[in-house]
């Protein structure tokens, strides 16, 4: 059972990572289309790590929830973050040892969508009081 304070945040998740995905394929997109294939396909795998890392973040930050969890919430919270450190390293390290990714493109487009972390809560936050 979803507790009730855990479902605000775990629809803004889903939100914020539905906007996150709409703009990476948007860019990837426009890549194909400005510049080649080679840099549409760089940019999508470049939003594609910040996606999948963010993700799991996203899973195991909204595992538990109420005040008897606490310490399983934070465990669950720190855990997540590592976890997600850990598979943004190993995506990107996989993602520069193969020869055809173009890096600017690649790097770009993580940057851009790490924008969009930071600064797209603020799209969604509802200020009727």
């Amino acid at each position: 059972m979803v507790s009730a304070l855990v479902k605000p945040g775990r629809q803004l998740a889903k939100r914020l990572l539905l906007l996150q995905s709409g703009v990476v394929v948007a860019t990837a997109l426009t890549a194909v289309f400005a510049v080649n294939v080679d840099w549409g396909i760089s940019a999508l795998i470049g939003g594609g790590i910040f996606i999948i890392a963010n993700t799991v973040f996203a899973m195991c930050a909204f595992m538990y929830s109420g005040a008897r969890k606490a310490r399983l919430v934070m465990a669950s919270f720190y855990g997540g973050e590592v976890l997600k450190i850990l598979i943004t390293v190993i995506l990107f390290a996989a993602a520069y040892l193969y020869k055809g990714v173009e890096l600017v493109p690649l790097q770009l487009t993580y940057l851009l969508v790490l924008g969009i972390n930071i600064f797209g809560p603020v799209l969604f936050i509802n200020n009727n009081k």
